[in-house]
């Protein structure tokens, strides 16, 4: 029991440390993986009777770098097809085809441009295309009068809503819960509905919160695209955000695959040469390769925690302090993991890329839930680590563009994430017990 305790403790130690900006992600996952074998009693190196290893140095910490290696390669192309997706200017030709469909009507402008960045966000990913995306959608948003904090959020609001969506991110949580990632689509497209549900309610109490008397903060960026996307070509290069999400769930296509298809459908509709083609198919995949850079190195670190914590060692000392506080029934289990929500904001224990993934490994374990049970309730919190954490790369850039506090974005976008969370957590007890 005293090992479970210490274990605890340094789980609450590393949290704190992360909120607190002291050490950052990428180092506390792999450093708590460590502490967790030490206390434990893994030792570092060691065979058993059988001559397999059991140290914790190549079972753990080697195997779990490569843990998450099929997650790891699909987000790497699903960043090679954002970046081409930038460079050729389907992004920004996207964005502003939409607004002119909106004309002179701040309402339809602002719906439009949530529906442009989800549909966008179902394939882009990385603070690169949040950057490039939010450039382009923000100063429309404000230049139509939504105030800058209500533009921040809405724009972060649409973000969550396609990122349900993303196929780079179905593969990373069926990696971390070990389940199809069939499994991780039917689910996601719940929570995919019930944000865009949020987002629709935000935006109308937005407007009626200011009226209609907002003012004119900024002109809308009129500088032409990147490049002109026209014709039937520019059509088809328009929907490949939809192309990989079509293989995916509809043709049960593998999500690397997926994206290769996608990659060549951009090139195909937006080059004019094969050696243009080539060129710029190299280029975004090195630049693909950096902006994957951060997430890939944080799916490392998971994979060493997952290993850590479903050790039979960790197990053997966790599983019975798990066991008296994880619910089992279907009325505990909605109030327990709807309260705990918000503990996904600041890489908490709920946060699936923080600590939530080897919490959600240990409870799996337990054999109490029903894994597809255990992956709805820390999806549902990634609803209010997605879009409200204000440790995110792509809340505070966006709270810096639109010169407001990022903490004032997640107040402000808080009761709509939390109320998504619940509906999930509700909706996983339904469909799971």
């Amino acid at each position: 029991m005293l090992q479970g305790i210490l274990i605890v403790v340094a789980f609450l130690v590393v949290a704190a440390l992360m909120m607190t900006k002291k050490i950052p992600t990428l180092l506390a996952l792999p450093l708590m993986a460590v502490v967790i074998c030490i206390i434990a009693g893994v030792p570092m190196f060691g065979k058993n009777a059988d001559g397999a290893e059991i140290g914790w140095l190549t079972t753990v910490f080697e195997a779990g770098t490569v843990r998450m290696g099929s997650a790891i390669m699909a987000t790497i192309f699903g960043a090679w097809l954002g970046q081409l997706m930038n460079k050729t200017g389907v992004t920004e030709n996207i964005i502003k085809k939409s607004a002119e469909l909106g004309g002179d009507r701040p309402l339809v402008v602002t719906l439009i441009m949530v529906v442009a960045t989800a549909v966008l966000f179902t394939t882009l990913s990385g603070l690169g295309s949040i950057i490039m995306v939010g450039s382009i959608v923000l100063p429309i948003l404000i230049s139509v009068g939504v105030p800058a904090a209500s533009a921040a959020c809405i724009f972060l609001m649409a973000f969550t809503t396609g990122l349900a969506c993303n196929i780079a991110n179905w593969k990373s949580f069926a990696s971390i819960f070990s389940l199809d990632i069939a499994d991780i689509q039917g689910f996601e497209i719940y929570l995919m509905a019930a944000t865009a549900i949020a987002t629709l309610i935000m935006v109308i109490v937005e407007f009626k919160r200011n009226g209609i008397k907002f003012a004119f903060s900024a002109p809308v960026d009129n500088t032409k695209p990147t490049k002109q996307l026209t014709g039937v070509r520019g059509g088809l290069a328009m929907i490949t955000p939809l192309i990989p999400i079509v293989l995916v769930a509809f043709l049960k296509v593998p999500v690397t695959p997926a994206f290769t298809v996608g990659i060549i459908w951009c090139l195909l509709f937006t080059s004019q040469s094969f050696s243009k083609a080539m060129n710029q198919m190299t280029k975004t995949c090195y630049d693909g390769i950096t902006d994957a850079g951060p997430a890939v190195i944080l799916m490392v670190g998971i994979g060493i925690l997952f290993l850590a914590v479903t050790n039979a060692s960790v197990k053997e000392v966790l599983n019975p302090l798990l066991l008296a506080i994880v619910p089992t029934s279907r009325v505990p289990y909605i109030i327990f993991f709807a309260i705990l929500a918000p503990l996904a904001l600041y890489r908490g224990p709920m946060n699936m890329f923080g600590l939530g993934s080897g919490i959600a490994a240990l409870i799996i374990g337990l054999g109490t839930l029903n894994p597809l049970a255990v992956m709805a309730a820390f999806l549902a919190a990634e609803r209010i680590q997605c879009g409200g954490d204000p440790t995110n790369t792509q809340n505070v850039w966006t709270a810096n563009f639109c010169e407001v506090d990022v903490n004032t974005c997640t107040k402000k976008m808080l009761p709509y994430l939390w109320a998504v969370s619940v509906v999930g957590v509700i909706l996983g007890a339904m469909l799971y017990f």
